[in-house]
């Protein structure tokens, strides 16, 4: 797992954008930087401190349950590592855990017949935050569609972009970097 930090190279007031793939994390507790990431089946949890003025977001790819194990790797934990350097990171810079609020996106089932790995990573998630005692206060998991979210991790505020059924398009911009602006959005729903 990879954590960002922010560069302070922008001008105060003009909105600094990070975008983050899988594996990936960032913390930061400017007020004008933005965190973004495309989900398909990933998860991305976004928590915050108000009081501290500090958040971040993460992006996982599967759950970390120890149900499904993938050969050559700790992949099974990868969820339980993403969710553990994010709270951590976050304690780290001066967040306190009883403060912290979290919201939650992702976990569509994108392929029709197989496992469905976005509900094993959503359900997952849930449970890691009541069990952290962190209180889940929105977000937007499961469905059938990728989603384009950007996060202000000071604030806590959260923007969604619902994506077209693009299946394939989808699973690739999860990957990549640097993310480029999907080309067909159906829908935003902005979330205080």
């Amino acid at each position: 797992m990879t954590t960002r930090f922010a560069a302070q190279t922008a001008p105060p007031g003009t909105e600094r954008k990070i975008n983050i793939v899988q594996g990936e994390n960032c913390v930061d507790d400017n007020p004008d930087t933005v965190i973004s990431t495309i989900l398909g089946s990933c998860i991305a949890a976004c928590i915050w401190d108000g009081v501290a003025g500090i958040g971040g977001m993460n992006h996982f790819l599967l759950p970390g349950d120890g149900k499904h194990r993938q050969p050559g790797g700790d992949a099974m934990r990868f969820g339980v590592h993403a969710m553990e350097l994010l709270v951590n990171g976050l304690l780290h810079r001066g967040a306190v855990k009883s403060r912290m609020r979290a919201k939650l996106f992702g976990g569509a089932r994108m392929i029709k017949g197989l496992t469905d790995i976005g509900e094993l990573n959503a359900t997952f998630a849930e449970k890691f935050l009541r069990e952290e005692g962190i209180t889940l206060i929105g977000g937007s998991l499961r469905g059938e569609q990728g989603r384009r979210i950007q996060f202000w991790p000071v604030s806590g505020r959260a923007r969604q972009v619902l994506l077209s059924n693009e299946t394939e398009s989808i699973l690739n911009l999860e990957r990549t970097r640097p993310l480029p602006k999907p080309a067909a959005e159906t829908g935003a729903l902005e979330l205080f």
